[in-house]
């Protein structure tokens, strides 16, 4: 999190480089000057971070906190107690309770295709695949197919919302929030008791955190760890939304010289 600073201290060092060209009796009169004569300085506002102070706070909470003392912890005694191919297996059955959500809301975007494959994998792996602990599918051609009532809303035209950063779950949007909720109403998520609800949700925290060691210095040499995450947030959500495919954004050629002159 100390990469933050970096920005600031290098231009705090170059305001230092500028201030020691000027004579030592007129700095005051210089400095006054230009505090005066200077305009305010343009604040970059993100229109999809309405509550970025909020969430930057949040942030500190997750990955300052829950994440360094409880979350990483937890995840590196998983991996070292557990073996990788129980791991695997875990993260397998997880994985395989989605599927029904997959399989509605493929049908909800139009993607019949991808809600066949979401019905056959699912009664594939819970049944060749003992309950999901085995991914028979994917080696017969039933590749995953990731869709969520989020992106639902998304194909009918729904915005996003305001980002959200949310104390032990991570960056979201109110659409994202909002599709998550309505997955788990969906079978098989709607009758599992409380202890299979905690143990699915512990072993997909500990899953998605294990997949994740591998970025975790791609995160901290970032210059601003927060903004990093978001952006991948945003961008992973439109990669969902078009199935691998967004639009090209056009870019904007008068802006743009504008601003490298």
């Amino acid at each position: 999190m100390n990469s933050i600073v970096k920005l600031s201290l290098a231009a705090a060092l170059l305001s230092l480089a500028a201030c020691s060209s000027v004579p030592q009796e007129n700095t005051a009169n210089a400095s006054s000057e230009a505090i005066v004569n200077q305009p305010a300085a343009a604040v970059y506002q993100d229109e999809r971070d309405p509550f970025e102070s909020f969430n930057r706070s949040m942030w500190t909470v997750n990955y300052d906190y829950l994440d360094a003392y409880l979350l990483r912890p937890a995840t590196v005694g998983y991996m070292t107690v557990v073996p990788k191919p129980v791991r695997t297996g875990l993260s397998n059955v997880v994985n395989n309770l989605s599927e029904p959500a997959n399989f509605i809301n493929g049908l909800l975007q139009g993607k019949p295709k991808h809600s066949a494959i979401s019905a056959g994998r699912f009664l594939v792996n819970s049944t060749v695949g003992l309950i999901g602990l085995i991914d028979v599918a994917t080696p017969m051609g039933l590749g995953v197919k990731e869709e969520d009532f989020g992106q639902s809303l998304g194909v009918w035209g729904v915005g996003q919302g305001p980002f959200l950063m949310i104390p032990a779950r991570g960056p979201t949007t109110i659409r994202g929030f909002t599709g998550d909720i309505v997955d788990n109403l969906y079978f098989p998520m709607s009758v599992l008791n409380t202890p299979q609800t905690i143990a699915k949700f512990t072993i997909g925290a500990l899953s998605g955190r294990e997949a994740l060691m591998a970025q975790e210095k791609l995160l901290n040499d970032s210059l601003d760890p927060y903004a990093f995450v978001k952006d991948a947030y945003f961008q992973r959500q439109e990669y969902q939304l078009y199935d691998g495919n967004p639009p090209q954004q056009e870019i904007d050629e008068a802006a743009l010289e504008e601003f490298l002159e």
